[in-house]
């Protein structure tokens, strides 16, 4: 998946491109997000960063989180080993001394919260939670669900379903707000538009790249 950011929904600042595959090793599956500077907003402030999570079992739990970060010239390392069987995780910043945190349950990160979110059971009552470990915490998030909505997207007019995460967290980028997402209403759950408040405007990123072998969802032409 391919996704145009932009800042308040005018001005383009940056991509993000997202994956899901399965792992090398021939056991569980790894998501691969990388987000990249546009335009003026590479010489005011540049970006590449890549965040991969390495998942395992039927739930899709997380393993291991790899994160590099390129912002202003500055690489930065950072890896999180989560152990849910023992109920910890460990956190280490390039080569720091690692930090333990207990967690009273299985958790997920943010990238595989994202993608567990679209095979759940799209209801607005009762209400559905994933357990989330950001900000060296871990936090039940509320999935609220707003309903069903038409929305324009690179496959034309397609019904959606509007989905917020009710996040008590900052976790990556700073976000100041709710992240807000429309998937579309249908088995494969795409994700045509993703909103973000952060502390001024927030960042939209609407999708311009989808393939899937396993959807019938095709770009609209002309688009």
């Amino acid at each position: 998946m391919h996704f145009s950011v932009s800042w308040s929904g005018g001005v383009k600042i940056g991509d993000l491109r997202l994956s899901l595959a399965p792992a090398s090793s021939g056991s569980g599956h790894v998501i691969t997000a990388r987000v990249t500077d546009y335009g003026l907003f590479k010489a005011i402030y540049p970006v590449d960063d890549t965040f991969v999570t390495y998942l395992s079992g039927s739930l899709k739990l997380p393993t291991h989180y790899e994160v590099q970060q390129i912002e202003r010239g500055k690489t930065v390392h950072r890896l999180t080993t989560y152990d849910q069987h023992k109920l910890e995780v460990i956190y280490r910043k390039e080569n720091k001394p690692p930090e333990v945190y207990p967690m009273a349950g299985s958790v997920y990160n943010e990238f595989a919260a994202f993608f567990i979110t679209r095979v759940l059971r799209m209801r607005m009552d009762p209400q559905q939670f994933i357990p989330a470990f950001v900000d060296k915490k871990r936090y039940l998030v509320p999935i609220k669900v707003f309903g069903r909505e038409d929305k324009n997207s690179i496959f034309g007019v397609v019904n959606t379903v509007k989905v917020q995460p009710k996040m008590a967290f900052k976790g990556l980028y700073d976000k100041d707000g709710d992240t807000i997402f429309w998937l579309t209403n249908d088995a494969c759950r795409v994700p045509v538009e993703i909103r973000s408040k952060i502390l001024i405007g927030s960042l939209v990123a609407e999708l311009v790249e989808y393939a899937n072998p396993a959807c019938t969802l095709r770009k609209k032409t002309g688009k």
